[in-house]
């Protein structure tokens, strides 16, 4: 791959002296040679000197069958001769038409309804809004119902919305006075147990479901809806729940006459092994939020997923107030909705949810020799979702201190050696292509074996 004609020491330059980066602390990244991606094959990036890297991370979890993928570069140029973008207020179009009824045909039995968006953070916003309209329009009312139950460390993105029914402190305690009032239930996290005090009796964390219902059961009349990222919370380390739970909460949701609001932003499209996390409990929230890999990682598109109970009761008269006032200017673009087409339809060719079960064994056969290291207290997988906590002590689990960056220092040393992957805070991420091959997955999980062994 050739690399760019300005080599990557003049390019950070040049972004150093106008960039503001997301999540970044711009003290290190100034002083961080970082790479310049300037081209990318299958699971590979190049930067501006040439080198070659893994993405071992799916640029954010995004990317799904490669980079430069030709079956999804010719559905975005076939569409751009066609047109780019039109309005999707007060008129439609096929390739969102399309994409709503493949969506439809793959989601949860009883999800029947989609609204574009732009991005994870917004479909959630709007899953929120929706949930909270609902109630005030449904016979009869319950104009009460104004409360959301989240889960403790718990990500939905960095809108003021989902922000507010989130609970990553690190990330948003600095905009507390802007969010609205929620209920936090705790959140399977067997490793550092939420509630230690119920920990002997807790079985698949029953303690978690029993302290969720407590909540539900002392507001329920109060309650819109439990907003849950099913199977495993991304951002919080990649924490996996037990199995059952996702079932728990929807029972229970349906006990109470709560909403369920499923955030599969991350863990749809096959990241789990199933398409969605939720089908691997036979779950049918009310709202449902997908985006990332909707595209295959190509353009910016996301989605809420609605069932026709919800979408019935924002049925009125032609200038009702019922109608969800809500849209976003690039809501259906064309050439996302042509990618994320053309993404679909390489699911089914390469049968690319049956490759991750396959590389998940994969997966978790490197695990149980990266768990084997005396800094390496825990680790967790769901399919191709993993996360790797370091620890200053294997018995005691103590957490390294902050101030060590233990996580940023085995990213840096992978990286040395050829790998992308990310950190959240020490916990270790590793999220391929779903493409991987089983020698692409060797080299992501051996070279993190070495960085960390190397660093610790």
């Amino acid at each position: 791959m050739a690399a760019s004609n300005e080599g990557s020491a003049a390019w950070r330059e040049r972004d150093r002296a106008v960039l503001w980066h997301p999540f970044t602390q711009h003290n290190l990244w100034d002083k961080e040679d970082f790479p310049v991606i300037v081209a990318g094959e299958g699971v590979y990036l190049f930067d501006a000197d040439g080198k070659k890297y893994i993405d071992g991370v799916s640029s954010l979890w995004l990317n799904v069958h490669g980079h430069r993928r030709k079956e999804i570069d010719d559905a975005v140029k076939a569409q751009l001769d066609r047109i780019s973008h039109s309005t999707y207020l007060g008129q439609s179009h096929p390739p969102g038409i399309e994409l709503a009824e493949r969506l439809v045909d793959i989601s949860p039995r009883g999800l029947t309804r989609v609204f574009f968006s732009d991005d994870g953070s917004t479909a959630m916003e709007i899953a929120i809004k929706m949930a909270y309209q609902y109630w005030r329009q449904v016979d009869p009312p319950r104009h009460e119902a104004a409360f959301f139950v989240k889960l403790s460390n718990a990500y939905h993105g960095d809108t003021i919305g989902s922000v507010s029914v989130g609970g990553m402190d690190l990330f948003h305690a600095t905009y507390r006075d802007l969010l609205f009032r929620t209920a936090v239930a705790p959140a399977p996290y067997c490793y550092r147990c939420p509630l230690p005090d119920r920990a002997g009796e807790c079985r698949n964390g029953s303690g978690c479901t029993g302290a969720l219902e407590e909540i539900l059961a002392e507001k329920q009349e109060r309650v819109a809806a439990v907003v849950i990222e099913p199977v495993v919370q991304g951002a919080a380390g990649m924490v996996t729940q037990p199995g059952g739970y996702v079932k728990a909460v929807r029972d229970l949701c349906d006990k109470h006459d709560v909403l369920m609001v499923a955030d599969e932003v991350a863990a749809g499209f096959g990241r789990t092994g199933h398409m969605f996390a939720c089908d691997g409990e036979g779950v049918t929230p009310d709202l449902m939020a997908v985006g990332k890999g909707l595209s295959g990682g190509y353009l910016p598109i996301a989605a809420t997923m609605a069932t026709e109970k919800v979408f019935d009761a924002f049925r009125g008269e032609t200038h009702s107030t019922n109608t969800f006032f809500h849209g976003h200017s690039y809501t259906a673009n064309q050439l996302a909705c042509a990618a994320s087409l053309a993404s679909l339809d390489l699911f089914e060719k390469n049968k690319i949810v049956d490759n991750v079960r396959k590389r998940a064994r994969t997966a978790g056969a490197w695990l149980e020799k990266i768990s084997a290291l005396e800094s390496v207290g825990q680790t967790r997988r769901a399919g191709l979702m993993m996360g790797i906590e370091l620890v200053q002590d294997k018995k005691t689990r103590a957490p390294y201190d902050a101030s060590l960056m233990m996580g940023r220092k085995v990213i840096l040393a992978a990286r040395e050696k050829g790998l992308i992957i990310r950190p959240l805070g020490d916990v270790v991420i590793i999220m391929p292509p779903l493409c991987v091959s089983d020698e692409e997955l060797d080299k992501i999980m051996s070279v993190t074996l070495d960085s960390i062994a190397e660093v610790t």
